[in-house]
């Protein structure tokens, strides 16, 4: 197999790292987000964000949204800089 070969089956392996990387923190990220955004968490000895309490202030529901889209964006870039890898290899 010539450079350009082991190349291309390097920057394969890699782009595959990072997409199981994305898939295997996506299970545990979503549980510490839930955590967080329940009243208390870590067995009732840190306080949460209380997120379901409807008389919260808008600051806080702006903070509850952004920590719910935070999975969405994190397994996203995950994937994107996957693909980038994969492809940019077999484009270039």
């Amino acid at each position: 197999m010539n450079i350009k070969g082991q190349v291309f089956m390097m920057t394969l392996m890699l782009g595959l790292v990072v997409l199981l990387l994305a898939v295997a923190l996506a299970g545990p990220l979503s549980e510490r987000i839930t955590a967080v955004r329940n009243t208390t968490y870590d067995s009732g000895t840190s306080t949460g964000m209380d997120c379901a309490n409807v008389s919260i202030s808008n600051y806080q529901k702006a903070a509850c949204t952004a920590t719910d889209v935070t999975i969405f964006y994190f397994i996203g870039a995950m994937i994107f800089i996957a693909g980038a890898i994969i492809v940019a290899k077999v484009a270039f």
